[in-house]
């Protein structure tokens, strides 16, 4: 089996990780004097920014139980991976973009833009006659996500202190924790529909959205009031290209060629350096800037620095280890898309749990470091307890250690952005917190490949020492067995119920070996986590008399 197809597994590896863990909240400089808001207008508000939210966070995983039936009628199985990867690469490109534009223009309309983007990418994905189409609408949908995600929880920034912003994080966790399981389950639901009202199942995928994105249009619209101070500006358009190159480049070394060609492959190497240089470009580039896309000066900031490693390694270290359960549940337990979505549930219950319970206890007592490194502890203790899986390792078990991942997660991500903004300079809100999305959008990305390289890695060499052992050890069970049939595996892992009992249980043992290695690789990286929480400085955070104050100054010197 050492013609492992790893392009496909990477693919599901990929398609499973995007479901999005992009929690982030924000102040704006440039929205400033309005009054503070009761929890009614607030909870209003949250509405529709949610619905937003849910929309990018939905896309991510719906697509996944559909595509199988995408590509066979559009017969594009040799292109489908772009399907995912041109989603990929315009949400996360556009994302530091978006911060600094709504820095520039004010939240509301750049959010509305990237709602109407979203919604025409969709109705256009569901109207698409072939891959080409479906690829380059399923790009116009990243790029509407890429604000969506970004600008939700900077939009909260602007109305609600940082001392009261966490007792609102379990709600947006919320709506991430539903999108993780909904988004497999319709998506299975409506492919396995040859048509629904007249239309072809699996075109539901992208209609849906479109009530959603209406909503949350007229909410925003009616409610979402935030009066902008005008303020001198000059776009960097030069930065803003070298940043969307660079990450294109990176991404598509690192998320396609390297995990499809091998790491080696000239085409690979040839985009990774190109990548690199671009990079440096773009960071020579803003040093000159006189308003960069991404100022440097933030770095500067100790908790801008460490937050936003912080988000790198957790994105790393928590999709590269979560991508392989969904997976573990459907090649080793044999589980539907569908079923192993929702055994995905006590993932969801974790976050949502320990994310409403850690907001509220931040707003009660003003403290905030703790949590981050509770959440880490916990996490990398769920990370290496995954090891101990095997193919016979029940479900109440594998539950507990879900619950502990989803319960590190939730003490940790929206934490670490409250602990960012409450340190970081009004003017600078918007482009410092889609900042830290974006770098915990590229360890999430670092992380799938490179755990999924590992995987099928690891898949190659115990598949072959297995099957060599059972050779010694049991010969006839390899009697008129097609060895032909491995090298497919991890593209169609459906074959597997056609195996003998031995065979199968031999390739299942390779499988769950490999998932072992994987786990044991991504407990370092959060563990290194664990570290950088520790070394986190926690100040004071702003009530809402300091926060009216500030936003008071930072106006006054933006009209100054």
């Amino acid at each position: 089996p050492r013609h492992c197809d790893r392009s496909s597994l990477s693919v599901r590896l990929l398609l499973t990780s995007r479901s999005n863990l992009t929690f982030m909240s924000t102040e704006n400089p440039t929205n400033q004097g309005t009054s503070q808001l009761s929890h009614k207008e607030i909870m209003v508000i949250l509405g529709g920014l949610m619905m937003g939210m849910f929309l990018a966070a939905l896309d991510q995983t719906i697509v996944s139980t559909a595509l199988k039936s995408i590509v066979e009628e559009f017969d594009g199985l040799n292109h489908y991976t772009w399907v995912v990867t041109a989603y990929l690469l315009t949400s996360t490109a556009s994302t530091l973009l978006y911060g600094k534009i709504s820095d520039i223009y004010g939240r509301r309309v750049v959010f509305q833009f990237a709602i109407v983007t979203f919604l025409l990418g969709s109705l256009l994905a569901g109207a698409s006659q072939n891959m080409t189409q479906l690829i380059a609408t399923r790009a116009v949908q990243g790029l509407g996500a890429g604000g969506l995600m970004a600008l939700t929880f900077v939009i909260i920034g602007d109305i609600v202190p940082p001392r009261d912003r966490g007792k609102y994080q379990g709600y947006f966790g919320a709506v991430w924790g539903l999108s993780s399981v909904a988004g497999p389950l319709l998506g299975g639901y409506f492919s396995d529909h040859d048509q629904i009202l007249g239309v072809t199942g699996w075109r539901w995928i992208f209609y849906i959205n479109i009530p959603f994105a209406i909503a949350s249009l007229l909410i925003t619209s009616a409610v979402l009031h935030i009066p902008k101070v005008k303020r001198e500006h000059k776009i960097d358009y030069l930065g803003a290209v070298l940043m969307v190159a660079a990450v294109c480049l990176v991404l598509l070394s690192v998320s396609i060629y390297g995990p499809q060609n091998g790491w080696t492959d000239s085409r690979t190497v040839t985009y990774l350096v190109v990548g690199v240089i671009t990079t440096v470009l773009f960071i020579l580039w803003e040093k000159r800037a006189v308003e960069p896309i991404l100022p440097l000066h933030l770095f500067k900031n100790h908790t801008f620095t460490i937050t936003s490693l912080l988000g790198g390694v957790i994105g790393a270290g928590m999709f590269g280890a979560i991508v392989m359960l969904p997976l573990y549940f459907q090649v080793v337990k044999g589980y539907s898309a569908t079923s192993a979505g929702l055994k995905l549930i006590p993932l969801m219950l974790g976050i949502v749990s320990t994310s409403i319970i850690s907001g509220k206890l931040i707003s009660k007592h003003g403290h905030y470091k703790r949590f981050p490194i509770m959440g880490t502890a916990i996490m990398t203790v769920g990370v290496l307890l995954m090891t101990r899986l095997q193919i016979d390792t029940p479900y109440w078990q594998i539950s507990i250690y879900a619950i502990m991942v989803g319960a590190g997660l939730g003490l940790s991500m929206q934490t670490i952005v409250i602990a960012l903004q409450n340190a970081v300079d009004f003017r600078d809100m918007g482009v410092a917190t889609s900042s830290n999305t974006f770098f915990r959008s590229l360890g999430s990305v670092f992380g799938t490949a490179i755990f999924g390289s590992i995987l099928t890695n690891r898949v190659v060499h115990y598949m072959a020492s297995g099957f060599a052992d059972l050779g010694k050890s049991n010969p006839q069970a390899l009697d008129g067995f097609d060895s032909s049939k491995l090298a497919g595996l991890t593209n169609n892992t459906a074959v597997l119920e056609t195996f003998p009992p031995v065979i199968k249980n031999t390739a299942l043992e390779a499988f769950v070996n490999s998932f072992h290695i994987v786990f044991y690789a991504a407990a370092p990286v959060t563990a290194l986590g664990f570290l950088l929480a520790l070394m986190l400085r926690e100040t004071p955070l702003r009530t809402s008399k300091d926060y009216a104050a500030a936003r008071e100054e930072a106006a006054g010197e933006t009209l100054g």
